[in-house]
Protein backbone atom coordinates (compact mmCIF):
# COMPACT_ATOMS: atom_id res chain seq x y z
CA UNK A 1 0.00 0.00 0.00
CA UNK A 2 1.63 3.41 -0.74
CA UNK A 3 2.19 5.62 1.85
CA UNK A 4 0.82 9.22 1.93
CA UNK A 5 1.26 12.31 3.67
CA UNK A 6 -0.49 15.72 3.55
CA UNK A 7 1.40 19.03 4.26
CA UNK A 8 -0.19 22.38 5.63
CA UNK A 9 2.27 25.39 4.93
CA UNK A 10 3.01 27.72 2.39
CA UNK A 11 4.07 27.90 -1.40
CA UNK A 12 7.06 29.25 -2.23
CA UNK A 13 7.78 30.80 -5.14
CA UNK A 14 11.16 30.28 -5.31
CA UNK A 15 10.43 26.01 -4.71
CA UNK A 16 13.13 25.63 -2.04
CA UNK A 17 11.03 25.87 1.33
CA UNK A 18 7.76 25.49 2.35
CA UNK A 19 5.11 23.23 -0.21
CA UNK A 20 7.57 22.62 -2.80
CA UNK A 21 10.36 21.16 -0.24
CA UNK A 22 7.80 18.88 1.36
CA UNK A 23 6.51 17.62 -1.62
CA UNK A 24 10.78 16.81 -2.55
CA UNK A 25 10.77 15.16 1.00
CA UNK A 26 7.81 13.18 0.50
CA UNK A 27 9.17 11.73 -3.29
CA UNK A 28 12.54 10.84 -1.68
CA UNK A 29 10.85 8.66 0.69
CA UNK A 30 8.95 7.45 -1.63
CA UNK A 31 5.57 9.04 -0.24
CA UNK A 32 2.68 10.39 -2.35
CA UNK A 33 2.44 13.50 -1.30
CA UNK A 34 -0.93 15.83 -0.92
CA UNK A 35 -1.30 19.62 0.30
CA UNK A 36 -3.23 22.37 1.77
CA UNK A 37 -1.75 25.60 0.85
CA UNK A 38 -2.41 28.40 4.00
CA UNK A 39 -0.57 30.85 1.58
CA UNK A 40 0.84 31.85 -1.67
CA UNK A 41 4.34 33.33 -1.05
CA UNK A 42 6.43 35.80 -3.73
CA UNK A 43 9.87 34.75 -2.59
CA UNK A 44 13.46 33.49 -4.19
CA UNK A 45 16.81 33.15 -2.48
CA UNK A 46 17.23 36.85 -0.81
CA UNK A 47 13.59 36.65 0.93
CA UNK A 48 10.12 37.40 0.69
CA UNK A 49 8.63 39.98 -0.92
CA UNK A 50 4.95 39.50 -0.68
CA UNK A 51 2.15 37.09 1.16
CA UNK A 52 -0.86 36.49 -0.06
CA UNK A 53 -3.15 34.52 2.48
CA UNK A 54 -5.73 31.88 1.55
CA UNK A 55 -8.66 32.10 3.11
CA UNK A 56 -9.29 29.77 6.34
CA UNK A 57 -12.71 28.62 4.85
CA UNK A 58 -10.08 27.36 1.28
CA UNK A 59 -7.86 26.15 3.53
CA UNK A 60 -10.19 24.11 5.46
CA UNK A 61 -12.31 23.40 1.85
CA UNK A 62 -8.35 21.41 1.14
CA UNK A 63 -7.62 19.50 4.25
CA UNK A 64 -11.54 17.91 3.89
CA UNK A 65 -10.86 17.21 0.32
CA UNK A 66 -7.59 15.36 1.40
CA UNK A 67 -8.51 13.46 4.36
CA UNK A 68 -12.43 12.39 2.63
CA UNK A 69 -10.44 10.54 -0.23
CA UNK A 70 -6.75 10.06 0.95
CA UNK A 71 -5.71 7.35 3.85
CA UNK A 72 -3.57 10.04 5.03
CA UNK A 73 -0.29 8.01 7.25
CA UNK A 74 1.07 11.62 8.97
CA UNK A 75 0.94 15.46 8.82
CA UNK A 76 3.27 18.33 8.40
CA UNK A 77 2.24 21.37 9.52
CA UNK A 78 4.18 24.32 8.48
CA UNK A 79 3.26 28.52 7.79
CA UNK A 80 0.14 29.56 9.65
CA UNK A 81 -0.75 32.43 8.93
CA UNK A 82 -3.75 33.68 11.63
CA UNK A 83 -4.79 32.33 14.65
CA UNK A 84 -8.83 32.03 12.49
CA UNK A 85 -5.99 29.26 10.51
CA UNK A 86 -5.15 27.91 13.45
CA UNK A 87 -8.03 26.83 14.87
CA UNK A 88 -9.73 25.23 11.67
CA UNK A 89 -5.82 22.75 11.49
CA UNK A 90 -6.34 21.77 14.84
CA UNK A 91 -10.44 21.30 14.47
CA UNK A 92 -10.09 19.35 11.42
CA UNK A 93 -7.36 17.30 12.52
CA UNK A 94 -8.38 16.62 16.44
CA UNK A 95 -9.14 13.27 17.15
CA UNK A 96 -7.90 11.64 13.92
CA UNK A 97 -5.36 9.77 15.15
CA UNK A 98 -2.76 11.05 12.55
CA UNK A 99 0.61 12.28 13.48
CA UNK A 100 1.59 15.67 13.08
CA UNK A 101 5.00 16.80 12.98
CA UNK A 102 4.33 20.83 13.75
CA UNK A 103 6.78 22.85 12.03
CA UNK A 104 6.90 26.56 13.70
CA UNK A 105 7.74 28.89 10.93
CA UNK A 106 8.99 32.27 11.66
CA UNK A 107 10.68 35.33 11.30
CA UNK A 108 13.35 35.11 14.01
CA UNK A 109 13.76 39.46 13.15
CA UNK A 110 10.42 40.09 14.28
CA UNK A 111 9.86 37.40 16.53
CA UNK A 112 6.53 36.85 15.01
CA UNK A 113 5.27 33.58 13.15
CA UNK A 114 4.74 35.14 9.08
CA UNK A 115 0.89 36.34 9.72
CA UNK A 116 -0.78 38.45 11.86
CA UNK A 117 -0.77 39.41 15.43
CA UNK A 118 -2.27 36.83 17.64
CA UNK A 119 -1.44 33.64 15.44
CA UNK A 120 2.02 32.98 17.98
CA UNK A 121 -0.55 32.44 21.11
CA UNK A 122 -3.33 30.60 18.81
CA UNK A 123 -0.10 28.20 17.46
CA UNK A 124 0.32 27.71 21.17
CA UNK A 125 -3.19 27.04 22.77
CA UNK A 126 -4.09 24.92 19.49
CA UNK A 127 -1.75 22.93 17.56
CA UNK A 128 0.96 22.60 20.29
CA UNK A 129 -1.03 19.79 22.15
CA UNK A 130 -2.08 18.07 18.78
CA UNK A 131 2.06 17.59 17.28
CA UNK A 132 3.04 14.23 18.10
CA UNK A 133 6.63 16.31 17.34
CA UNK A 134 7.38 20.24 17.50
CA UNK A 135 10.28 20.56 15.71
CA UNK A 136 11.27 24.57 16.24
CA UNK A 137 15.12 25.52 15.05
CA UNK A 138 16.98 27.72 18.35
CA UNK A 139 15.37 31.25 17.02
CA UNK A 140 12.02 29.75 17.19
CA UNK A 141 12.09 27.89 20.30
CA UNK A 142 13.05 31.16 21.83
CA UNK A 143 10.05 33.26 20.32
CA UNK A 144 8.03 30.41 21.46
CA UNK A 145 9.36 30.73 25.45
CA UNK A 146 9.27 34.29 25.32
CA UNK A 147 13.44 34.30 25.88
CA UNK A 148 16.77 34.33 25.14
CA UNK A 149 18.64 32.90 22.27
CA UNK A 150 19.80 28.79 23.83
CA UNK A 151 23.96 28.82 23.46
CA UNK A 152 25.02 25.70 24.74
CA UNK A 153 23.73 22.06 24.49
CA UNK A 154 22.58 22.45 28.57
CA UNK A 155 20.30 25.53 27.72
CA UNK A 156 19.21 23.70 24.51
CA UNK A 157 17.89 20.68 26.73
CA UNK A 158 16.11 23.18 28.98
CA UNK A 159 14.13 24.50 26.52
CA UNK A 160 13.73 21.19 24.58
CA UNK A 161 12.47 20.28 28.07
CA UNK A 162 10.21 24.10 28.28
CA UNK A 163 8.50 23.21 25.00
CA UNK A 164 7.79 20.09 26.00
CA UNK A 165 6.02 21.33 28.95
CA UNK A 166 3.24 23.00 26.63
CA UNK A 167 1.99 20.08 25.52
CA UNK A 168 3.44 17.96 22.57
CA UNK A 169 4.45 14.50 22.36
CA UNK A 170 7.82 15.39 21.72
CA UNK A 171 10.21 18.36 20.69
CA UNK A 172 12.92 17.96 18.31
CA UNK A 173 14.90 21.33 18.99
CA UNK A 174 17.69 21.99 15.85
CA UNK A 175 20.87 23.23 16.75
CA UNK A 176 21.62 24.58 13.03
CA UNK A 177 21.85 27.90 14.06
CA UNK A 178 23.91 26.81 17.12
CA UNK A 179 28.20 27.18 17.20
CA UNK A 180 28.68 24.02 18.76
CA UNK A 181 31.68 21.78 17.75
CA UNK A 182 29.23 19.11 15.81
CA UNK A 183 25.60 19.76 14.77
CA UNK A 184 23.13 19.13 17.93
CA UNK A 185 19.87 18.51 17.86
CA UNK A 186 18.15 17.25 20.88
CA UNK A 187 14.54 15.40 21.11
CA UNK A 188 12.60 15.62 24.37
CA UNK A 189 9.71 13.75 25.22
CA UNK A 190 8.17 11.69 28.33
CA UNK A 191 11.18 9.06 27.61
CA UNK A 192 13.30 11.72 28.96
CA UNK A 193 16.61 13.33 26.26
CA UNK A 194 18.35 12.38 23.32
CA UNK A 195 20.55 13.58 21.29
CA UNK A 196 21.36 13.81 17.75
CA UNK A 197 24.83 14.75 16.21
CA UNK A 198 26.64 14.62 13.05
CA UNK A 199 29.28 17.06 11.49
CA UNK A 200 28.59 20.54 10.05
CA UNK A 201 27.89 20.47 6.87
CA UNK A 202 29.65 23.89 5.18
CA UNK A 203 27.22 25.53 2.55
CA UNK A 204 25.32 28.28 1.46
CA UNK A 205 22.48 26.78 0.21
CA UNK A 206 20.63 26.23 3.33
CA UNK A 207 16.88 27.64 2.46
CA UNK A 208 14.27 25.00 3.25
CA UNK A 209 16.46 23.08 5.51
CA UNK A 210 13.76 23.13 8.49
CA UNK A 211 10.56 22.34 5.95
CA UNK A 212 12.79 19.33 4.20
CA UNK A 213 13.54 18.15 7.83
CA UNK A 214 10.11 18.18 9.67
CA UNK A 215 8.65 16.88 6.04
CA UNK A 216 10.78 13.88 6.21
CA UNK A 217 10.36 12.79 9.42
CA UNK A 218 6.43 13.17 8.49
CA UNK A 219 7.17 11.10 5.36
CA UNK A 220 8.63 8.69 7.38
CA UNK A 221 6.39 7.99 10.05
CA UNK A 222 3.62 7.85 6.98
CA UNK A 223 5.20 4.82 6.12
CA UNK A 224 5.02 3.27 9.75
CA UNK A 225 8.75 4.28 11.35
CA UNK A 226 9.00 4.90 14.71
CA UNK A 227 10.13 8.61 15.84
CA UNK A 228 13.42 7.94 16.65
CA UNK A 229 13.81 6.36 13.30
CA UNK A 230 11.99 8.92 11.52
CA UNK A 231 14.28 11.51 12.88
CA UNK A 232 17.32 9.36 12.19
CA UNK A 233 16.50 8.70 8.61
CA UNK A 234 15.72 12.48 8.14
CA UNK A 235 18.41 13.47 9.24
CA UNK A 236 20.81 11.15 7.46
CA UNK A 237 19.05 12.37 4.34
CA UNK A 238 19.32 16.07 4.19
CA UNK A 239 22.62 16.01 5.11
CA UNK A 240 23.29 13.93 2.43
CA UNK A 241 21.36 16.61 0.06
CA UNK A 242 23.50 19.28 1.34
CA UNK A 243 26.50 17.57 0.48
CA UNK A 244 25.45 16.75 -2.79
CA UNK A 245 24.43 20.22 -3.16
CA UNK A 246 28.00 22.22 -1.96
CA UNK A 247 28.74 23.49 -5.07
CA UNK A 248 24.95 24.43 -6.65
CA UNK A 249 24.44 27.93 -7.46
CA UNK A 250 20.98 28.22 -8.01
CA UNK A 251 19.78 31.91 -7.12
CA UNK A 252 21.54 35.12 -5.61
CA UNK A 253 21.52 34.54 -1.96
CA UNK A 254 20.83 31.15 -0.10
CA UNK A 255 20.06 28.68 -2.30
CA UNK A 256 17.58 25.73 -1.87
CA UNK A 257 19.03 23.05 0.36
CA UNK A 258 17.03 19.97 -1.37
CA UNK A 259 17.17 21.50 -5.13
CA UNK A 260 16.88 17.87 -7.04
Amino acid sequence: MTAIALTIAGSDSGGGAGIQADLAAFRAFGVFGTTAITAVTAQNTLGISAVHVVPPEMLAAQIEAVLADFEVGAVKVGMVPSAGHARIIAELLTGRALPIVLDPVMSATTGRLLGETGTLAALKAHLLPLATCLTPNLPEAAILLGGALAETEAQMIEQAEALFALGPQTVLLKGGHGHLGEAVDILAGRNGIRRFAGAWVRTANLHGTGCALSSAIAANLARGCTLADSIQQAKQWLASRLEAGITLRIGGGSGPAVPF
